[in-house]
């Protein structure tokens, strides 16, 4: 999870050049939700009953095929590392999203002090573009704007689908569970892939992205996800965000040529910075 989920946005925005982002999840996530559940049937492992079937179903469309299939129509024109930055506020959307739930945890100052602290961060980005300004990336005004709303609610169905798993009661093997989610997603995905309107250029360059995705995103990482989802507390499983936009930024700058500035190693920090304090609250507050 920390390694392969921070390389996968680098092998999106590669892919995004072939194919539309609907075909894209199509073709990705079709493949590795099949793989596996094919690798289920012969292993004998077993599905999930018909409730709890459609349960996970809508669950992986709302994770995976919301939240993943945003970050797909992001990086059309946010670069990798820039959108991988963004994406780091997704467990403020978490924080606040089960704040409102029967039972979910409330929101205190600390918390909220670490959210603010972390916003300002992406501020730190997008602020310089919206008055005028330059930013760390080379992004135009509009791409910067549609790519970031878009990624807010990306972050914030990935937090819904991510809470309502953790709470749905399963009598499935997690990995048959995350297998059923990929492929619902991909299948939804497919439809939607059915009205967009962009032809796919199916080069080798495209081709072996996917590949890619498929197998270290799909296989590898959200299996990873699901698992850890299901045997560790949610602000365990979700430290991934400490390492992904580390990972991402580094790889963009390598195989993209994107930026690595000061501005952006400053903007990391105090991203980071406002995770870790949310967490600190969180956890200090489960403790007690």
């Amino acid at each position: 999870m920390w390694f392969f989920w921070g390389t996968t946005y680098l092998g999106i925005r590669i892919a995004v050049r072939s194919f539309s982002p609907a075909t894209l999840m199509f073709l990705r996530y079709t493949a590795s939700g099949g793989i596996l559940l094919i690798a289920a049937a012969i292993r004998g492992t077993k599905l999930p009953s018909a409730r709890e079937l459609w349960l996970t179903a809508m669950w992986g469309v709302i994770t995976i095929g919301c939240g993943n299939g945003a970050l797909a129509y992001s990086e059309q024109w946010l670069p990798s590392g820039l959108a991988a930055l963004i994406v780091c506020v997704q467990p403020f959307w978490m924080v606040g999203i089960e704040a409102l739930l029967p039972g979910g945890e409330r929101l205190h100052l600390p918390t909220v002090g670490g959210m603010l602290i972390g916003f300002s961060g992406v501020a730190l980005l997008l602020v310089p573009a919206l008055l005028g300004g330059g930013t760390a990336f080379a992004v135009d005004r509009a791409g910067l704007v549609s790519g970031f709303f878009i990624l807010q609610f990306g972050v914030a169905m990935w937090s819904v689908g991510s809470l309502g798993q953790k709470r749905l009661s399963r009598k499935a093997h997690p990995i048959t569970s995350g297998a059923v989610q990929q492929l619902a997603a991909g299948l939804a995905m497919g439809a939607v892939s059915l009205f967009d309107g962009r032809p796919s250029q199916w080069t080798q360059e495209g081709l072996l992205a996917v590949a890619y995705l498929s197998l270290f995103g799909g296989l590898v990482g959200y299996s990873a996800y699901i698992y850890t989802l299901d045997r560790m507390p949610l602000a365990l499983a979700s430290v991934y965000n400490y390492v992904n936009p580390v990972v991402a930024v580094l790889l963009g700058a390598v195989f993209l040529g994107e930026p690595l500035t000061p501005m952006v190693w400053m903007a990391m920090a105090v991203i980071l910075l406002g995770v870790f304090l949310v967490k600190q609250a969180s956890g200090r507050r489960k403790r007690a």
